[in-house]
């Protein structure tokens, strides 16, 4: 894998033109591209060092009535001295991570879910109220985004959502987000309630999201992955595209 070929093309692709979504607001304003409504981040911006201090300040005026803003910058980025601007402007690392890509031209010999597992595509209020359930046990809080507004999301082109069940019981969730008129797609939010992780769940639920993307015709498939999920992440054939960090901005309660 050409890692900087694919870090340039995901950045021209992905991060400066992102899909609509339903439910989400996406918009340029001097320098920055703005996310709100569902999801507060900025994740593409185009200044210089000179801007970096004032650019990161009205940012975090501007967010700080809507809620939690994430910020996320990659290894790569530039100016160099935005780390330092959104310190000084309120902002916190809460995560680092590494940032996967997959070649889904040229995928791995995926294990067998386990033994009575079964991976299932979410097409209800149901699904995705297990989905919900799932996701505040395995990370210990309550997601961004509630059961009502992810069932409205059901019929958004761009997005799948995942359950895997252990004898029925919803065990692990996760997305699948598409960008559609590109080669990427990218898997998140995956997690295993704790008494259930380490017996393959997460990875049968990967290989599910895997699989569709490739059907879809997906070339690369990305992710963000924690400490806790990269080696599992890197045993299924993903590879380091760039490291990145998650500057937060919580909304004053």
């Amino acid at each position: 894998m050409d890692a900087a070929e694919v870090r340039a093309r995901f950045d021209a692709e992905v991060r400066a033109n992102p899909p609509a979504q339903i439910g989400r607001r996406t918009e340029w304003f001097d320098g920055v591209l703005r996310h709100t409504l569902s999801y507060n981040f900025i994740d593409w911006w185009d200044f210089g060092p000179d801007r970096a201090f004032e650019i990161a300040k009205r940012e975090a005026a501007f967010y700080r009535p809507l809620g939690d803003l994430k910020w996320k910058i990659y290894s790569h980025d530039a100016p160099a001295n935005l780390g330092p601007a959104l310190e000084a402007a309120g902002f916190a690392i809460e995560g680092r991570e590494t940032f996967l890509a997959l070649d889904l031209e040229s995928p791995p010999a995926w294990p067998a879910p386990p033994d009575g597992v079964e991976v299932r595509r979410i097409i209800d209020s149901a699904g995705v109220a297990d989905m919900t359930a799932v996701n505040a046990a395995a990370f210990g809080e309550p997601g961004n985004w509630t059961v009502e507004f992810l069932t409205q999301r059901l019929v958004d082109p761009t997005l799948s959502l995942w359950v895997a069940y252990a004898d029925g019981r919803p065990v692990t969730s996760g997305r699948l987000e598409l960008c559609p008129g590109t080669v990427f797609a990218g898997i998140y939010g995956g997690g295993t309630v704790p008494d259930f992780r380490g017996r393959g769940v997460y990875r049968a639920l990967v290989a599910a999201r895997a699989e569709e993307a490739r059907r879809k015709g997906y070339r690369w498939l990305t992710v963000d992955a924690r400490p806790t999920s990269r080696p599992i992440l890197l045993r299924l054939g993903f590879e380091p595209i760039s490291e990145l960090t998650a500057w937060w901005l919580r909304a004053r309660r």
